[in-house]
């Protein structure tokens, strides 16, 4: 049985190599491929589950070297289909200090939203599986991508397969909240953990929270979010910015109209790209597991933090050394 499938896009990942570098003068680019949904997947294999990944990529060099990439991760890519014209591109200028990050998407008319009705079969795909992760970014790619994910949600839930859905919600790819809203409103539906944070909620459903910290805010967001969507499990992320380079990070969880908090983690920001994918791979290998909702937690917010010292999306931390952040080993001194 495969323990896990996500459904999405996986792009070519251009960066500056020179540390600090500015995307206005770069001459030369560190290449990766990466997306929400791959992220997840890759994070998950590495945790030691049965993975596949479901999409679409251009049959061409770039297209299977992603394939590769993966791969050599052990993520299954049986459910990746061969096609369309174009591999999505994304931009990253790494930020520092004052200085923000910045994203600059190149992805219309990628591979994926090409797709069209009926080249994924679901119930193939889903029969023999647990769980089904999906995410908001993927809807907003085209149409059928929309489509596809409802679909993917709903045959799930006929086959028993668990879902859990990331409240994703990138601004450049929507035309408005409005929009969105109701395409998460019909995965959420059929969900059973859903993954956000407080910008989220308000991006897509207008919904502000006040509160003395991010911790009561965040509370209150869950409690309202299980109310709103019917959702009995929720993970949330909490991010205070000192800085681009430092942040302090917090994790939350409610289940069944109960709250849990992680410890919060001072980091050094290296790289925070595919930090929430690892929050959420990391979470739903607990649930997996079996865990706790307070060890859940608690793991998911440790891999969190550590994937914000790593460069690139992909986060290669093995469940041993999560739980040593876990167990408060946070000095960075060498293993011999």
């Amino acid at each position: 049985m495969m323990e896990f499938v996500t459904f999405g896009e996986i792009m070519l990942r251009l960066t500056p190599s020179q540390k600090g570098g500015k995307l206005l003068l770069a001459q030369e680019f560190a290449l990766g491929y990466a997306g929400a949904e791959s992220n997840v997947a890759v994070s998950l294999s590495f945790l030691g589950n049965k993975v596949s990944f479901a999409s679409k990529v251009p049959n061409n060099p770039m297209g299977k070297a992603a394939l590769l990439g993966l791969n050599q991760f052990g993520v299954s890519t049986d459910n990746v289909l061969l096609g369309g014209h174009r591999m999505g591109t994304y931009f990253i200028e790494l930020g520092a200090s004052i200085r923000p990050s910045r994203v600059v998407y190149d992805r219309e008319g990628s591979a994926i939203s090409q797709m069209e009705s009926g080249e994924l079969d679901w119930d193939a795909i889903l029969q023999n599986t647990k769980w089904l992760h999906l995410s908001g970014i993927t809807p907003a790619l085209s149409d059928q991508c929309a489509k596809e994910s409802i679909l993917a949600a709903e045959t799930a839930k006929k086959y028993g397969v668990k879902v859990s859905f990331d409240l994703n919600f990138r601004r450049t790819l929507w035309p408005n909240g409005k929009t969105a809203r109701d395409i998460f409103d019909a995965i959420i539906a059929n969900s059973d953990v859903i993954f956000g944070n407080l910008g989220a909620l308000d991006d897509v459903y207008d919904l502000k929270f006040s509160g003395k910290d991010g911790m009561e805010r965040t509370e209150r967001a869950m409690l309202k979010a299980s109310n709103l969507f019917g959702v009995k499990n929720l993970a949330f992320t909490i991010r205070e910015h000192r800085s681009a380079s430092q942040n302090k990070l917090q994790g939350a969880a409610l289940k069944d109209n109960e709250t849990f908090f992680s410890k919060p983690y001072e980091i050094q920001v290296e790289d925070r790209f595919g930090t929430g994918d690892a929050f959420a791979a990391a979470y739903l290998h607990s649930l997996n597991k079996g865990w706790e909702v307070e060890k859940a937690v608690e793991f998911a917010t440790a891999a969190f933090a550590l994937k914000h010292t790593i460069n690139g999306d992909l986060h290669t931390s093995t469940e041993e050394e999560i739980l040593s952040v876990v167990d408060g080993n946070l000095s960075g001194h060498v293993i011999r």
